[in-house]
């Protein structure tokens, strides 16, 4: 009789061992399985976010390419007195330009905030991590604001000739009216004398060569920076992409 009851009691301490144990392991398996789910919605998230930011940085590379062009322009042309009056006062102006656009980052904050970073692959963190920290194309806007180039180009041109550049020469807006370049072909609203007379203004002055010089530093400066910004937003993209076809 003792020995039934002993036997009685080992049978039901194993059946609850084994309860406990698969409790256990049903409550890590369902963790794990809801991990999992975080992750994925995060690697969808994030992949939405990523596309619009790329399509966005490779837009401000272009754009950035067309500032530099238009310095380039300006510095081929103050050489040239009376060569092309009109494209010296628009390639002059359309260096000044600055453009921004903020990454999107409200999927990012939320894994880091959440401490779920661990649910992407790595190749994408490490790249993530270096894109979101430091915003790039906002540094670009308030050097390129900011410049003594800008300033000064700025100061030389009349109200009414910088006025006529934007009505004639001004941004081109994409679908989504977001500033995606410059207008190839340019309309003056002003005489000829008036042009002349600006573009004279520009030549005249000194500071304007030696400004622009810097200009280009930071110019160049800031295209590379955005190559920077495609590059990791591209390898995370493929890193997030790839893991969600596993």
């Amino acid at each position: 009789m003792r020995r039934q009851q002993w036997t009685s009691v080992t049978i039901e301490f194993v059946i609850v061992v084994l309860g406990v144990f698969i409790g256990l392991q049903a409550n890590e398996w369902g963790a794990s399985q809801a991990a999992q789910r975080r992750g994925q919605d995060y690697a969808q998230r994030l992949i939405h976010d990523l596309d619009k930011d790329l399509r966005v940085r490779r837009e401000l590379a272009a754009y950035y390419d067309a500032v530099d062009d238009g310095a380039e322009r300006t510095n081929t042309l103050l050489g040239r007195p009376a060569h092309d009056p009109t494209a010296l006062v628009v390639n002059a102006y359309r260096a000044t330009e600055y453009l921004y656009t903020a990454p999107t980052r409200s999927t990012w904050d939320e894994v880091v905030s959440s401490g779920d970073i661990g649910l992407l692959p790595r190749a994408a963190v490490d790249d993530l991590s270096d894109y979101f920290a430091f915003d790039n194309a906002r540094s670009v806007l308030d050097v390129l604001r900011a410049s003594s180039y800008r300033r000064r180009v700025r100061s030389i041109l009349s109200h009414e000739v910088q006025q006529a550049i934007r009505e004639g020469c001004s941004d081109v807006r994409g679908q989504t009216e977001r500033i995606v370049g410059f207008r190839q072909n340019c309309t003056l609203s002003l005489t000829s004398h008036e042009i002349a007379d600006a573009a004279e203004a520009l030549q005249r002055d000194p500071g304007v060569r030696s400004d622009l010089r810097y200009q280009f530093s930071e110019i160049t400066t800031a295209r590379a920076n955005l190559r920077g910004d495609i590059a990791h937003l591209e390898r995370a993209l493929a890193a997030l992409r790839a893991a969600s076809h596993r």
